[in-house]
């Protein structure tokens, strides 16, 4: 049976783990800079990182029949049993802080006393390094008793420490009735337990606040722990509840207004996020373990994808993404990924990712009315950079511009997507618009011709005659040879969304035609979840979903939404085309940003 996993997290802070069917929490993700992705604690397979346990009475009690619910989307909550005992949980990372906290509470619903001892058992086994491929860290774990949380800290180190986790409940402890141990076993594993003995009465209900911190030695974590708990729970959960409500979004359709906002804050929390030991702002394609290209930057993904969700709910949010695109970044923007420093991931030219952060800057420019923005230094050399790689992938004759990778960042069958050459065409004109009176105007003369130019030579040269129509060609090789073909992380089928064409355009409806019709390989035209797949992943693809929702099949995109569970309602890379359960890329933040976006903008009544 497939594990359901439960999220949440916040800036720097992620449990991508957490388990349904028993409240556990497998491991905790972190972002470091000094490691270029991210570092992840982990429990055994036997024993996760933590679980909530009970005993009554000197007898361990298992808890059953969870029931799990989510405030404001993203903070989880539980209700279950431990025989007679009710036992409510809440998993909040709050807003701001380095750390988060495991609130437990138990009701004794029997009609005699019972002496309950309830808490927090756990292992941490092994520390991962994770970037793309998750691998275990050669280094030394440690658990002591510190005097700065009157409990324990553990920390990892590479001969000196690199990161840091402290639980706290108190700081008299002297006043306290909850407890502790530690134990270092033979295997190196730390063993420990927190926890809160208690004579219940019927009817009586006992709670405790578990906070964890996390820091990049010691001390960092240990006070992390501390403000969270002097802040106090009701604050905490107050101030990021109250954050929450403010950003989300609302339609009127139940099912899908969850899947919208529950995605939405998956993206902007696992799509982004602080390192814990330099405290900078980052971009990646997901905090999760789980998606399998994790812990490292694509412009696409989170330019394309992630941004415009972030934008229709946090324009400040998404002003500080483009600060780190045109500095971070920019050096080698284009290349098919990178680590979070910038450096070079996977080698590898891809023309839409080189576009995406103009595409992006024009979006929040004007979404924000922030046209100053476009006087920052370091913004101008980024768009100048971006102009100057254009100049050296297009054609010496005409105005086409070529690629190595495609969308999927698979190998092309022929250099000149038209998908990619309409984002130049967009990028182009957008950078005119925004530079109109701030450059000369020879130069926004010249990116308004060359614009032009290139839809010229898209319709002279990309649109073929199939089955006796005109259609757009997936790529072309300016020597006769052309294919048919679509690819989720950038169709045709956006050609609208992105104003090209009409939704009336004769070519293009003929084009959408072919591709989601039954006679196409990968359009899946007679399943139940009838979206669109490619070669990289031959399933209807989530990120179809979110195209056709933007590409006037509203209705049956909506549908089709529905019917999937996706990845316990994260969005994946790809759904089975009949039962809409994950089959490719769980935990797929930057796809979550998108599929809200698309939800949002084909549903909701705000304009975007």
């Amino acid at each position: 049976m497939t594990t359901k996993y439960i999220v949440t997290g916040n800036e720097t802070v992620s449990l991508p783990t957490i388990r349904e069917a028993d409240g556990s929490i497998e491991g905790i993700s972190l972002l470091h800079m000094g490691a270029k992705g991210m570092l992840e604690l982990c429990g055994s397979k036997e024993q996760p990182f933590l679980k909530p346990f009970a005993e009554a009475d000197g007898r361990d009690i298992p808890i059953t029949d969870f029931k799990w619910e989510y405030s404001h989307y993203w903070i989880p909550g539980f209700q279950a049993r431990a025989g007679s005992i009710q036992v409510k949980g809440t998993l909040l990372a709050p807003i701001g802080e380095r750390g988060f906290c495991y609130r437990l509470s138990v009701e004794n619903e029997d009609n005699k006393p019972v002496d309950i001892v309830f808490g927090l058992k756990g292992c941490w086994s092994k520390a991962l390094h994770s970037i793309n491929e998750s691998k275990e860290i050669q280094s030394e774990k440690n658990v002591y008793k510190s005097g700065w949380n009157h409990c324990f800290v553990c920390d990892l180190r590479l001969g000196f420490s690199l990161l840091a986790f402290a639980p706290i409940y108190t700081e008299k402890p002297q006043s306290s009735e909850t407890e502790y141990s530690y134990t270092k076993a033979e295997d190196g594993s730390i063993l420990y337990r927190l926890y809160q003995r208690k004579k219940l009465e019927p009817g009586e209900v006992a709670f405790e606040n578990f906070w964890f911190g996390f820091g990049f030695e010691e001390v960092a974590a240990a006070t992390s722990a501390k403000e969270m708990l002097r802040q106090g729970y009701e604050a905490e959960f107050k101030r990021t509840s109250d954050w929450l409500a403010m950003r989300e979004r609302r339609i009127s359709n139940e099912k899908l207004n969850e899947i919208l906002n529950k995605n939405m804050f998956f993206s902007f929390f696992f799509g982004s996020g602080i390192t814990v030991d330099t405290e900078e702002f980052v971009l990646v394609t997901s905090r999760s373990p789980r998606y399998y290209v994790s812990a490292a930057y694509w412009d696409r993904d989170s330019l394309l994808w992630s941004f415009p969700a972030i934008l229709m709910t946090d324009a400040n949010y998404a002003k500080e993404i483009l600060h780190y695109v045109f500095t971070k970044q920019i050096k080698n923007v284009g290349i098919h990924s990178r680590y979070i420093d910038g450096t070079v991931l996977e080698p590898g030219f891809e023309l839409d990712e080189l576009c995406a952060p103009v595409i992006a800057l024009s979006e929040y420019v004007k979404a924000a009315d922030d046209y100053e923005f476009l006087d920052e230094p370091y913004i101008q050399a980024g768009v100048r950079r971006i102009l100057k790689i254009l100049q050296s992938k297009r054609h010496k004759d005409m105005a086409l511009y070529e690629t190595f990778l495609q969308p999927t960042d698979d190998m092309h069958v022929y250099p000149y997507l038209t998908y990619d050459n309409v984002l130049v065409w967009k990028a182009l004109n957008q950078t005119a618009e925004l530079y109109r009176g701030r450059w000369n105007e020879e130069t926004l003369r010249y990116l308004l011709k060359e614009a032009n130019d290139i839809r010229k030579a898209i319709e002279e040269h990309c649109v073929k005659l199939y089955n006796g129509a005109p259609v757009y060609a997936w790529s072309i090789d300016l020597n006769g040879n052309w294919n048919i073909y679509d690819e989720p992380p950038g169709s045709l089928l956006l050609l609208p969304h992105y104003g090209y064409c009409g939704f009336d355009d004769n070519v293009w409806v003929n084009t959408a035609n072919i591709i989601r019709s039954r006679d196409y390989k990968y359009s899946f035209a007679d399943c139940p979840i009838a979206e669109i797949g490619c070669e990289h992943a031959p399933h209807p693809w989530v990120l179809s979903i979110a195209n056709s929702l933007l590409s006037g099949f509203a209705a049956t995109a909506g549908e089709h939404l529905q019917k999937c569970s996706m990845d316990n309602g994260i969005a994946c890379e790809s759904v089975d085309e009949y039962t809409g359960e994950s089959r490719t890329g769980d935990a797929f933040a930057t796809c979550a940003g998108f599929l809200a976006y698309a939800i949002y903008k084909a549903f909701g009544n705000d304009k975007i």
